[in-house]
């Protein structure tokens, strides 16, 4: 089946995309929303903008959709760009990084129903330890860019997630009750390498900035090729 994805850049996206490919679909384009609003609740990453380096690393073709973030407002911007990869591309489905919010998964839904294209979820509902895992097991090299949570501080803004920092990760989400694949928010992150990538990327710049003592955001202003 002939795929879009639903790209942010961050662990979800690029892990449900490798999954649908192993499957046997073909990877067609990535779709990506930039959205004004930070507190959106579809769209949140502030490493937004990068994505066009990892379709390059892809190599696939990207669609990107500017949106002002208004709570379902936001939403006709995302089927105007889903519209638009069915007719520039032809795809037959989308592919989203959802884990278990019923409020993301529902609506990219509806619109599917609308357009016509399957809607595929390949993460939905795993299990939070053994994703990690499968992370680990598939050479996922992931940065957080962003907190939003108690426990998380500005220390862990710009952390690659190995093995031994998962475990550091575990605790504090035992402690802090925050959901450790971060489905609710409590973190974004960056793939700088995975199987589906040609070549590897390197934050070169970055800037910390904190909004209090457990939100914040890491400002890539430069990635590079490696």
């Amino acid at each position: 089946m002939k795929l879009g994805i639903l790209f942010s850049g961050g662990k979800d996206s690029a892990f449900a995309s490798y999954l649908a490919k192993k499957e046997g679909n073909e990877l067609i384009c990535l779709i990506s929303i930039i959205s004004k609003n930070p507190e959106s609740f579809m769209f949140h990453t502030p490493s937004i903008k990068e994505v066009e380096k990892q379709a390059k690393v892809m190599d696939l073709p990207i669609l990107t959709k500017k949106t002002e973030g208004k709570k379902e407002e936001e939403l006709k911007d995302l089927e105007n760009v889903i519209k638009k990869a069915k007719e520039k591309f032809n795809i037959e489905g989308i592919v989203t990084g959802a884990v278990a919010s019923t409020y993301q998964a529902s609506r990219i839904q509806k619109i599917c129903d609308k357009l016509k294209l399957k809607c595929i979820n390949p993460l939905w509902h795993i299990d939070s330890e053994e994703y990690w895992d499968d992370l680990f097991k598939n050479n996922f090299e992931i940065v957080i860019t962003g907190v939003a949570c108690e426990g998380l501080t500005e220390g862990w803004l710009g952390k690659t997630i190995d093995k031994k920092v998962f475990l550091e990760l575990k605790k504090l989400s035992k402690k802090f009750k925050f959901h450790l694949a971060f489905e609710g928010g409590e973190a974004e992150t960056f793939v700088t390498n995975c199987p589906l990538f040609k070549k590897r990327l390197k934050i070169v710049k970055s800037k910390k900035i904190m909004d209090n003592e457990f939100s914040g955001c890491l400002e890539i202003q430069e990635v590079g090729f490696v």
